[in-house]
């Protein structure tokens, strides 16, 4: 197997403000530079560069996996989860690796334009080594862009479930979309907590913006209820319309005695007299 050329890595060294310069304008060229300051694109550039230089330099061979590379692994990877995060994909991720090909080749071939055959050899084992950097790139965004939808899935699971403090003692969670088994523990979650925190005694779930309701949402309904209960308090389901009334008939349901109205204002009402309250108006 042929291997990098000591010549090779001289002129690396002896042409890296070339290097840089020319792999800057292709990055700029590809769009690859998108939502980067210029500032944070010279430092990462450099930073890479000299990382290749050095892992080649200590003859840790050509095998981005081994040992000797961790730096620029690591490198790469704090590379991917920042690009990650600033909204670009795996293409422009990608390039940025892959955009110092042309440079790399160009300065090989005013190397080497006196021994083709040696030239053809050091061509080739930039291009192994770019592509596997490359590659190793690539697999970490993934990671990292999957990271980050996964992170805002969450956060768009609690803020699609606010608990709201109607009144002293009563909490209502009004649901809005399918409930699954994922959502659902996140709504028993952050019920459950905000009963402790209130020390509330009645919860309200309010499903008006539940679009259907099936054999699977209602199990999953009956599970967030008896954890109420268990907590010591008492439920109310509201927003039961004529036609999630007739599925739940149809279907068979049994609710076990969980005591549901047709909207939250009447849910409210009926906690409140639970709550020895009433409300009336002004004289």
């Amino acid at each position: 197997m042929a291997a990098l050329q000591t010549s090779t890595l001289d002129a690396m060294k002896n042409n890296q403000a070339q290097l840089l310069n020319d792999w800057t304008h292709r990055l700029e060229a590809n769009g690859a530079t998108r939502n980067l300051k210029e500032q944070d694109l010279k430092q990462q550039t450099t930073e890479l560069l000299h990382l290749i230089v050095s892992g080649l330099e200590s003859g840790n061979g050509q095998n981005v996996a081994a040992p000797g590379w961790d730096e620029i692994r690591l490198f790469l990877e704090k590379l991917s989860h920042s690009r990650a995060l600033l909204g670009q994909d795996s293409h422009q991720t990608a390039s940025f690796i892959f955009s110092l090909k042309g440079p790399m080749f160009s300065m090989l071939q005013n190397h080497y334009q006196d021994n083709p055959a040696l030239l053809a050899e050091q061509l080739w084992e930039i291009s192994e080594l770019l592509d596997a950097l490359g590659m190793h790139t690539i697999r970490t965004f993934q990671k990292s862009r999957e990271a980050v939808i996964k992170r805002q899935q969450e956060e768009l699971l609690e803020l699609s479930t606010p608990v709201v403090k109607l009144w002293d003692g009563v909490l209502a969670l009004p649901m809005i979309g399918t409930l699954d088994s994922q959502r659902t523990q996140v709504v028993m979650e952050s019920l459950l907590q905000r009963i402790v925190d209130t020390g509330s005694e009645i919860a309200i779930i309010d499903i008006t913006g539940v679009p259907t309701v099936d054999t699977l949402v209602a199990q999953h309904l009956l599970k967030t209820v008896t954890a109420i209960r268990l907590m010591g308090a008492d439920c109310i389901i509201s927003g039961v319309r004529p036609q999630i009334a007739q599925t739940i008939v149809h279907l068979g349901l049994d609710l076990q005695g969980v005591v549901t109205k047709a909207n939250l204002a009447d849910a409210l009402k009926l906690a409140l007299t639970r709550l020895g309250l009433s409300v009336n108006k002004a004289g």
